[in-house]
This record gives C-alpha cells, sequence and structure tokens, in this order.
C-alpha cells in the first residue's frame, strides 16, 4: 500500500512538472519589454507657433522591444490603448498647457515597463457657453426626451452634407422603447454633467440596465440578436474633453444644422445607448434641450441621434380630460363671440420686437364659413393682425385644450395659441407661466414648437421642443395639451412632442386663460418676406375639457 501511494505521489509531481513545462511553451520565452520610447509631432508647428496651430493635435509613436501592446495614460484624464503603439490625440484646454503622458508597454504574460514625457500643447478650443448648458454652472441631470418623435433615431454618415444632420433612416416614436421590459431600461438614464474646477465630468446612471444596440452584444455576453436591455455597470465619474467638430456637416457651415463642438468621454463612457462610441457631436444645445449624433461604432456608414431634456420623461397623464366645459365652435359668421373673447390692442413690439399692431377690427378678426380668421395684413409699412384673448371671460385650472387650426405663410409669419398666467398682472412673467401649445415660424415651415416658460428657463428658450408635420398651412390640424397637477404635456394631431413633469414649485397650479394671435417678426419669427402682402391662422374650433 505505501508503495503504491508513493508512485501516486510520483506520477503527480511528473504531471505537475509537465503541466508547467506546457505553460512555458505557451508563453514562450518571458521577456521585458526593453527600450521604450516615446516620440511625437505637435501638428501645426511652426517657428510662430512652437506648441502647435491650437488644434491641439498630437500624433504620438511608441515603441519597445518585446512589446506587443501600448497604453497611453494622458494627464487629462483619457487613454487609450494601441497594439500598433501608433495614436493622435487632441488636447482640448485652452491655452498653452504642459501635459504628462505615460506609456505602458506591455509584452508576454502580463510583464511591462513604462516611458514618461511632458509636452507643451498650444488649444485654441473652448466652448464655455455649452459647458454652462450642460451643467448649469455645477450639476446637471439630464434625460431621453422620450415625448419626441425621434428622440432616438438613425441615418446615414457620408460626404452628403445635407442628408448628414437628421435621422433620415429611422425615428422612435414618442416612448417607443416603454413598450417592452426588453427595451424600456433606455428611459431610466440620467446623465450627470458637473464642473469640478475648470473640468467638465460625467456619470451614467443607468438604473442598473443599459440598452446595448444588438451589434454590441457580446460586451456583455448577450444573446438575444437584436436591441436589448442588459445588466451593465456604468458606475464611475468620465472626464469629458470638448474638440471641434470634424464631421462633413461641420467642415462645410451648413447654417443651423450643428454646434461643431465634441464630447469626447474618457474610460468608454457614452450617452445611454450602446453603439460602440465614445465622441458625440453637439448638434444643438439649451438649457433645457439638447441634440447629438454620433458615427457608430465599427460602423461608419450610419450616425445615430440622441435628444435629451432637463425634465424626466412623463409618459401618460393619470387621467384624461372628457368633459366639455367650454367651447368656441366658430358657427356664427360676424365678429369673435364677445362673450368668450376680448382683444390686445396696440403696438410696442409686446417685448420681443415684433412689428405688428393689434386691432379690434374686422379686417383682422372675424368669423365666417365657420371658422375664426386672425389676418396678418401688411399696409405700407405696417403690419395689423389680431391678439384673441379670454381673460376674465373664461380661465381654468388643469384640463385639455384643444385647437383645429391652419397656420399662415410667409417669411416673418409668427402665429401661436398659448395660455397665460391669469396673475400676471401681480405675479410678473416668467413667474405666472406661459405655455405655449402651438408657435410655428413661417421661415421654418411645418416645424411646431410647444415650449413651457416658468422661472429658471425664462427669460430665454422655455422648456421647449419642435416636431414636424405635413402641410401645416394648407391642412387643419389638432395643436392640444393635456395639463394636469402631475405635467403638462402637448401634441398634434393626438401625437405627444414634449411633456414636462409640473410640481408644487412651477407657476402651472393656477387658472390661465387663452390667447390666439398672429405675430409678425420678432426675436422667434425673424426676417420678414419683403413680398408678404397678407397671410391667416385659420381656426376651426376651440375646446377646453375637465
Amino acid at each position: 500500500m505505501k508503495n503504491i501511494k508513493s508512485l501516486l505521489t510520483v506520477l503527480a509531481i511528473i504531471f505537475a512538472l509537465n503541466s508547467c513545462q506546457s505553460d512555458l511553451e505557451t508563453f514562450g520565452d518571458i521577456k521585458s519589454p526593453l527600450n521604450v520610447q516615446i516620440n511625437y509631432t505637435i501638428q501645426g508647428v511652426t517657428t510662430a507657433l512652437p506648441n502647435g496651430d491650437g488644434s491641439g493635435k498630437v500624433d504620438f509613436v511608441a515603441t519597445a522591444d518585446n512589446a506587443i501592446s501600448y497604453k497611453f495614460i494622458f494627464s487629462d484624464g483619457t487613454e487609450s490603448t494601441v497594439p500598433s503603439g501608433t495614436v493622435t490625440k487632441r488636447f482640448a484646454t485652452p491655452g498653452i498647457n504642459n501635459y504628462t503622458v505615460t506609456v505602458i508597454a506591455s509584452g508576454t504574460a502580463g510583464v511591462s515597463s513604462t516611458a514618461t514625457i511632458n509636452l507643451d500643447v498650444f488649444s485654441l478650443f473652448e466652448d464655455n457657453e455649452a459647458v454652462n448648458f450642460l451643467t448649469g454652472g455645477s450639476t446637471k441631470t439630464w434625460y431621453w426626451a422620450a415625448a419626441e418623435p425621434g428622440h432616438l433615431g438613425v441615418g446615414q454618415n457620408d460626404n452628403n452634407e445635407l442628408l448628414n444632420y437628421y435621422a433620415n433612416y429611422y425615428q422612435a416614436s414618442p416612448f417607443e422603447k416603454a413598450a417592452s421590459s426588453e427595451s424600456s431600461c433606455l428611459y431610466d438614464n440620467e446623465l450627470i454633467f458637473s464642473l469640478v474646477g475648470n473640468q467638465l465630468k460625467y456619470e451614467l446612471d443607468n438604473g442598473g440596465s443599459t440598452f446595448f444596440n444588438a451589434d454590441f452584444q457580446s460586451v456583455v455576453g448577450g444573446t438575444a440578436g437584436y436591441d436589448f436591455c442588459y445588466p451593465y455597470d456604468t458606475s464611475g465619474q468620465k472626464t469629458v474633453i470638448l474638440s471641434p467638430s470634424e464631421s462633413v456637416v461641420a467642415a462645410n457651415n451648413v447654417p443651423g444644422q450643428t454646434r461643431g463642438t465634441m464630447l469626447n468621454f474618457s474610460d468608454n463612457g457614452f450617452m445611454g445607448y450602446y453603439i460602440g462610441q465614445s465622441s458625440y457631436e453637439i448638434l444643438s444645445i439649451t438649457d433645457n434641450r439638447m441634440v447629438v449624433r454620433a458615427v457608430m461604432g465599427g460602423n461608419p456608414a450610419l450616425a445615430w441621434y440622441h435628444i435629451f431634456s432637463t425634465s424626466p420623461p412623463v409618459q401618460n397623464p393619470a387621467v384624461d380630460y372628457t368633459n366639455l366645459v367650454w367651447s368656441d365652435e366658430f358657427d356664427v359668421d360676424g365678429p369673435p363671440d364677445a362673450t368668450k373673447w376680448g382683444y390686445d390692442l396696440g403696438a410696442g413690439g409686446w417685448g420681443n420686437q415684433e412689428v405688428q399692431t393689434y386691432t379690434n377690427n374686422a379686417t383682422n378678426a372675424s368669423v365666417s364659413a365657420g371658422t375664426l380668421k386672425i389676418n396678418l395684413i401688411k399696409s405700407g409699412s405696417e403690419y395689423t393682425s389680431a391678439r384673441l384673448k379670454s381673460e376674465n371671460k373664461f380661465e381654468f385650472t388643469y384640463g385639455k385644450v384643444e385647437v383645429r387650426a391652419k397656420l399662415p405663410v410667409g417669411g416673418g409669419t409668427w402665429p401661436a395659441i398659448w395660455m397665460l398666467g391669469e396673475n400676471y398682472a401681480t405675479n410678473t412673467w416668467p413667474a405666472c407661466g406661459e405655455i405655449d401649445i402651438m408657435e410655428h415660424k413661417g421661415n421654418e415651415p411645418n416645424v411646431i414648437h410647444g415650449t413651457l416658460h416658468y422661472p429658471g428657463v425664462s427669460p430665454g428658450g422655455g422648456n421647449t421642443a419642435t416636431t414636424t408635420i405635413s402641410n401645416a398651412s394648407s391642412e387643419f390640424h389638432i395643436y392640444s395639451a393635456i395639463w394636469s397637477p402631475t405635467s403638462v404635456q402637448i401634441f398634434v394631431d393626438g401625437t405627444l412632442y414634449h411633456s414636462v413633469a409640473n410640481n408644487n414649485s412651477l407657476p402651472f397650479n393656477s387658472d390661465f386663460f387663452l390667447i390666439l394671435n398672429v405675430a409678425m417678426g420678432g426675436t422667434f419669427g425673424g426676417a420678414i418676406d419683403p413680398a408678404f402682402t397678407q397671410s391667416n391662422m385659420e381656426i376651426d374650433y376651440v375646446r377646453v375639457y375637465q
């Protein structure tokens, strides 16, 4: 028995030695990388610009004996791992700044050697306004604008600057991803931007799960074969470096279609939907709305579009309002019903540099053939129009407003269907609150704006969103809002495109009255077409339900 035990012990030792020998043969000779060198070229260096041309771009080449991979660690908080040892880095801090660059050269079996250099780089790029929008000066949280059509979308990415700033292949419908637990995690995202000293930081709180594009399911071992919510850890702050965009739209200066600023996230950071990309182009940004574009990782023929808001997504009101409490069907020819409508009169710009004078003349407001016509008329160099209001005749708190209308045409025209807090005289705007159910620019046909104004977002653009419809000026459409204690939601033809959570801190919990008007020019209407003579907003009905 002792001999058998001794034999087994000897065999075990031989087996272990053979295993070690096998492992050694797998790795081959273990050699540490030697002679690690870092060479670099700062782009745009001249005698006059020894630290570069302001682009902040530096081409790095790392070499070493026995190395199979190189990791670059930059002192601005970013890093990059490349087998080739070649990388181009953009440093974005404005001015001439000194940066430390460390390269870890890795060999077989995980052994490594390092080298470090310092260099001075000149960068001209900064976008302080974008940083302030993103962070509010300290910390700000962004959410998917799930109520907007196209809040998630995809389009082409090529050399056509006219088709590279919107999602022309696919646009998600409002709250489309909420319909299934396989995708609803997208709307749990909280994108938190912070300003720490002079450095922009970012953290994604995904609630524990991330919506992955199917092409990247292997990152989490997924097997669904289509876009799916998988558990994924996104904790930890990322550094965000701003840089100028090099997209075809930016390169061709397509007016109004890109801000020209890139957000570059460290450590594989991403903006909610996983597409294998950490760089996003800001197409537009305000205090409360942001649109970004990102080229899909691994498929440069596609670009994804994301729309974000500072308001958490609210899908449906807890209640709808179906009891008709007030309406005007405009079925009696003549002037508007004086028991329902009064007028604002006069000129003076109305706080927005508008050029029209409001009157109560029948030429500017009248009912005929079952509709109200608010006529904007040019006479010489002057413009007249009408502004009807239900102030002191009908005021209400909470409900559903529906207005079926056809909009005017012409550059500079600015029709609006809106509501104002009835206490505006003592609680001056924006503290009184304003709900813009519909605004339209004649210079941007078919783009419908829905906006809430209140302290913190106004003066300024307000909390706004847009949607694009067809034939706004040749066909009737229904513009509506559902206003409840928990939300204000804005629709066109029953399609929700803007939603703002309501609470006791906002001025949307007391009486408002209705306003219908057509303005001309001003800060919103813009340039006036010199050929304009006359156009109108035609309204079929106004209905309020509670």
